[in-house]
């Protein structure tokens, strides 16, 4: 679950992290209200679930309440990547000297929390990885023993940092990676973190990221779940215990298992296609489920055809083949549907299919098979 900005900050402030203030508006004249009382320099800020803000146009940096009311007028409504700007933070300014940037992440290679940490802030991290690699210190914590004095020494010392800066940074850091674990996040990251000049360190931008799976020990922040921002696809399919992603391409998936459907996208992408979603319909894939993946996969207008990749082990292939027509049957559904069954009684279950599916339904017995297949029908057009 991804936080907004303020949302984000308001969650790190908790933890002894320092912003600057500010206030959210959903309308033009909630915004000027804010500047008026906040005074000076103001920047307003688009609230939205994705980066690139600052390009599209999406924060405006203002000097009085009126040019602030027509900034936020401009920028509420504003589509940012396919996210409808609803509300704006309405934030102080400060003199700033210089911009760095600092996250706590999760390698998942390592098993370990990684802490990055860089001298340049302000862009993205992946372009200051690629054009300078050595600006960039990496920091593995063990889970075990969290956070350690000596390991904010060394980040400092290796990032050049000295006196005040360096005190500071530690404090932010120290602070920070208590929010990574008290919250439960897959992802704490500031950029940028400012040092003004005054000496103060400051998160000007966050972004945090918390593990769905920790919510139900997290009630207040699950509270935050902006249901009018998320993709209805993916709504419904958490109502309905399915775990679904939206992503680009043409190429449906549904599988049964994590692993399975992440290979699935692997093999669509090897055989040149791009998956439109990730979805798994889990171990009980009876007709109701199976209808109602089929349905919220085949919702979005881009799929041209559908991959069902099964393998059979607590569900057995038969029992599969028979919820997928199931399903079928209940809806009114032609696009191509191309089906993998492996595993426990496949073989029955590819029988059941061949005898009484309907013609835009085809049977493959190999995943790179069904994979070709899916790409093959989709570049002709499903729909």
């Amino acid at each position: 679950m991804d936080l907004y900005e303020h949302q984000g900050k308001e969650l790190l402030r908790s933890y002894g992290l320092e912003t600057l203030d500010g206030v959210v508006a959903t309308t033009p004249e909630e915004a000027r209200e804010a500047a008026q009382s906040l005074g000076g320099t103001v920047a307003i800020k688009a609230q939205v679930l994705t980066g690139g803000r600052g390009k599209a146009g999406g924060i405006k940096v203002v000097h009085s309440p009126e040019e602030a009311e027509e900034a936020a007028r401009r920028i509420l409504g504003m589509d940012i990547k396919g996210h409808t700007v609803r509300r704006v933070l309405v934030e102080s300014g400060a003199e700033i000297s210089s911009e760095m940037y600092l996250s706590v992440t999760v390698d998942r290679q390592e098993k370990k929390p990684l802490i990055l940490f860089s001298t340049e802030g302000g862009v993205d991290i992946e372009e200051v990885a690629e054009r300078d690699p050595e600006a960039i210190v990496r920091l593995y914590v063990d889970p075990l023993l969290g956070l350690l004095p000596f390991q904010l020494r060394q980040l400092g010392f290796s990032a050049g940092l000295e006196g005040e800066v360096a005190k500071g940074v530690g404090r932010t850091l120290t602070n920070l990676y208590k929010a990574f674990e008290g919250s439960d996040a897959s992802l704490v990251e500031i950029n940028p973190l400012a040092v003004t000049n005054d000496g103060r360190v400051l998160t000007l931008d966050s972004k945090v990221t918390i593990d769905d799976s920790s919510l139900f020990r997290h009630q207040e922040i699950a509270d935050l779940h902006d249901v009018a921002a998320a993709d209805p696809g993916e709504q419904r399919a958490q109502e309905a215990g399915l775990q679904y992603v939206k992503l680009e391409g043409n190429v449906g998936i549904l599988g049964n298992g994590a692993g399975l459907v992440m290979s699935t996208l692997d093999v669509v992408a090897q055989a040149g296609g791009e998956p439109a979603n990730f979805c798994d319909v889990g171990g009980g894939a009876d007709a109701e489920r199976i209808s109602t993946a089929l349905d919220i996969v085949t919702s979005n207008p881009k799929v041209e055809s559908v991959l069902f990749n099964i393998f059979g082990g607590i569900t057995r292939g038969d029992e599969v083949a028979r919820g997928l027509l199931s399903a079928l049957d209940r809806t009114d559904l032609d696009l191509p549907i191309v089906v993998r069954l492996d595993g426990t009684n496949a073989t029955e279950g590819r029988e059941i299919l061949a005898e009484n599916t309907p013609p835009n339904v085809h049977t493959e017995e190999t995943m790179l098979d069904a994979a070709r297949r899916a790409v093959e029908l989709a570049r002709e057009g499903g729909r």
